[in-house]
């Protein structure tokens, strides 16, 4: 096939990871698996979060919160926290914002996603990685 300018990449990401969390009746607040990437040699790398969704999966109402650790230890903050989601519906906390999560090659910030109740919520979180 001919290709005008440079050719398409082949090179392509593994495919996105999903999260399943068990809830135990009483742990409502998970880490997501896909922590910030450390560049070759411990070297420091940055995602940027595009888009985070919260669906509730129960039948009744739920709060849920977005929280982003700090790799420093420090300026830990909340993206939302405690807003209201009824039953069958989703929250967009992004709406056309974005964050960077930076890891500094010994330490990475961290994505955390908690819900009132166990087993009550669904989150997708959009990531571009190894900016």
């Amino acid at each position: 096939m001919a290709y005008l300018g440079a050719r398409p990449t082949t090179n392509f990401r593994v495919a996105p990871t999903k999260d399943t969390f068990t809830g135990d009746g009483s742990t409502t607040t998970f880490d997501l698996a896909n922590k910030v990437p450390a560049g070759a040699g411990s070297s420091a790398l940055e995602s940027i979060v595009i888009g985070i969704t919260i669906s509730n999966t129960s039948s009744s109402g739920i709060t849920a919160s977005v929280f982003l650790d700090n790799n420093a230890g420090s300026n830990d903050v909340h993206i939302v926290k405690d807003a209201t989601i009824p039953a069958g519906s989703s929250l967009e906390v992004m709406s056309g914002n974005k964050i960077v999560l930076q890891n500094t090659g010994s330490a990475a910030d961290v994505l955390r996603v908690s819900a009132s109740a166990s087993n009550s919520a669904d989150a997708l979180v959009s990531v571009l990685e190894d900016v």
